[in-house]
């Protein structure tokens, strides 16, 4: 089984997307930046407001994909300004798997 989670950011390519792949089994946190978002839609910016943070790292995007053991895409961090959702959320996460909701008490 190979373990990968895999991170897209804007990067001047004309598709926009750059991969960038974390092959190892280091933990990796996905941090949304709401002060990038303030500031993207104060100044009609797009610039990422999605950090990938590793001990190594600091990787921004626009979109990140994730990748369970089985290689298969567990779930999707999207933002989305031009086209939010009918709520009005700018970044959500995607996922057609299985989904636990947790409570924290306290």
């Amino acid at each position: 089984m190979r373990n990968k989670a895999r991170f897209f950011k804007s990067c001047g390519d004309p598709t926009g997307k750059v991969l960038i792949t974390n092959t190892n089994t280091m933990k990796t946190y996905i941090h949304v930046n709401q002060h990038i978002i303030k500031s993207n839609c104060k100044n009609n910016q797009s610039e990422p407001v999605l950090t990938c943070k590793t001990y190594k790292s600091n990787d921004y995007a626009h979109e990140v994909v994730v990748y369970g053991q089985d290689g298969l895409e567990a779930c999707r961090v999207i933002y989305s300004p031009d086209k939010p959702l009918s709520c009005g959320a700018k970044v959500w996460i995607e996922t057609k798997n299985e989904v636990e909701k947790l409570e924290h008490h306290g």
